[in-house]
């Protein structure tokens, strides 16, 4: 089983790589870009046997202690296979 756990800023907090994302391809020409923000994608490959509901508990027990920082990010946990 993987699992893919997305991890992005949460609402109102400031993201200064984003803004020089968006800066930056507005002065490249790609002026319908507002606004940009940055996440983060991560892939874990989970041991076969694991049920869906146990995969998805461990997972997020991972992101709360670990892959996110959930004071400023937010986190969406999609399970495959």
């Amino acid at each position: 089983m993987k699992a893919i756990v997305h991890v992005a800023l949460k609402n109102g907090v400031l993201d200064p790589q984003g803004k020089a994302v968006a800066d930056t391809l507005a002065r490249m020409g790609y002026k319908e870009v507002e606004s940009a923000r940055i996440g983060k994608v991560i892939e874990l490959d989970l041991e076969d046997g694991l049920s869906e509901a146990d995969a998805n508990a461990r997972v997020k027990e991972m992101c709360e202690k670990l892959l996110a920082n959930t004071v400023i990010e937010s986190y969406r946990i999609d399970l495959q296979g």
